[in-house]
């Protein structure tokens, strides 16, 4: 059993400390990438003599995803200088942020310069490439200072490898360390430019990236109050954190757009988080608003249905939701979000039928949820009781008289 903050590199990262908030230093590193492309993969750092470094792990939730290597047969390559391990690097943008800047904290407390930050790719046949908001945000958290993958068996002179501060699970509310560095030299530069009230919106993602069926009605409803409806996917890093530090409200369907904004978000400001799939996940992202920013995120529940494969039926990151407007205008306008929102109504089956046929949506290879239809079935019956129970204590009141 893990003890909170426990200095045992093989137990859980807490955001308490311990371990996590260490630094250990192997010379001679040796760093072997993963040869499979699956959730957990063998892969980190071995000492010399072929010992494992669990320090180098990457945790999620209750397990190691990154497990102790075979050493390599052969050292494909050297790389000279000081480098600091920076792990598993994702190509999906909110893993990327939460799981491969997790031990950027160590920035803030390095004795000596590094030549960079060093990382093993998550997916092999992506080898070693680069995307541009890895640079970018790098950038923005320390200049010029380059990234490096290694996609072979390589060896390194010095590996400077920091604890995970920050990750999925109990540790999304980041060590004092990580929290500290984020906020002291994260997008420091970056001046607020934007509206006041900002909706970021995942409609031009498509519905098989995690989308909502009715999103388009809802921006509408939203721009007639003000809202400006924006698109993080087609802007810099550094616009998105420019409309995020100026905006005073933010709503947003849940996504990897609120990982970044709680990166720079303030107490001051209201967030709103829309659900889009019935699942758990949406516990951890609220978590991570709510210590980063120090505040509570209103968080709203109102899909009318979730959409599921016929051959996967639960919910998933191939599923999608489907709004109820009539819940999300309640809940925005009690929260101080909207003024209006009494009369926004739900889609009907004709512009559902719509939406669907426009999205390229077949109902041979998608149904609704069992949970949501068993709750729907359960409604109407509930309903069918209340009315039937309504015309009997009529009829009695009657015969009574």
């Amino acid at each position: 059993m893990s003890t909170p903050g426990s200095c045992d590199p093989t137990t859980i990262p807490s955001p308490k400390g311990g371990w996590s908030q260490s630094m250990t230093t192997v010379n001679d590193a040796i760093v072997v990438p993963p040869v499979i492309s699956d959730m957990v993969q063998p892969t980190g750092i071995l000492h010399p003599d072929g010992t494992y470094c669990p320090e180098g792990a990457l945790w999620r939730r209750h397990r190691p995803i990154s497990t102790e290597p075979e050493r390599p047969a052969e050292i494909v390559q050297k790389v000279q200088g000081r480098w600091l391990w920076g792990g598993v690097l994702w190509a999906h943008f909110g893993h990327f942020l939460v799981e491969s800047t997790a031990r950027l904290w160590a920035l803030a407390h390095l004795d000596r310069p590094i030549d960079g930050v060093l990382f093993v790719p998550k997916r092999p046949a992506v080898g070693e490439q680069i995307r541009g908001f890895h640079t970018e945000f790098l950038g923005l958290m320390h200049k010029d200072l380059p990234i490096r993958v290694v996609a072979d068996p390589s060896q390194v002179e010095e590996l400077v490898v920091p604890g995970q501060g920050f990750g999925l699970g109990e540790i999304i509310a980041g060590t004092p360390n990580y929290r500290n560095a984020i906020h002291s030299s994260f997008a420091r530069d970056i001046r607020p430019n934007g509206p006041d009230k900002l909706y970021i919106s995942r409609s031009k993602l498509g519905l098989g990236k995690g989308g909502l069926l009715g999103e388009e009605m809802l921006e509408t409803y939203l721009a007639a109050e003000g809202y400006q409806i924006y698109h993080p996917q087609d802007h810099s890093l550094s616009d998105q954190l420019a409309r995020y530090k100026a905006a005073k409200k933010v709503i947003a369907a849940d996504g990897s757009a609120l990982h970044l904004y709680a990166m720079v978000g303030r107490p001051d400001q209201k967030v709103a988080m829309i659900q889009r799939r019935q699942s758990s996940a949406h516990t951890l992202l609220t978590d991570n608003v709510r210590h980063f920013c120090k505040c509570d995120p209103l968080v709203i529940g109102a899909l009318r249905m979730e959409w599921v494969p016929v051959d996967k039926q639960r919910s998933s990151r191939l599923s999608f939701g489907e709004l109820n407007h009539a819940v999300i205008g309640r809940e925005l306008r009690e929260g101080g979000f909207i003024t209006g929102g009494k009369d926004w109504p739900v889609l009907s089956e004709e512009e559902r039928a719509k939406l669907l046929d426009e999205k390229g949506i077949k109902r041979d290879r998608f149904v609704e949820s069992p949970d949501f239809e068993r709750e729907r079935i359960h409604m109407v019956r509930t309903a069918r009781r209340a009315r039937r129970a309504a015309r009997e204590a009529e009829r009695a009141a009657r015969e009574a008289t």
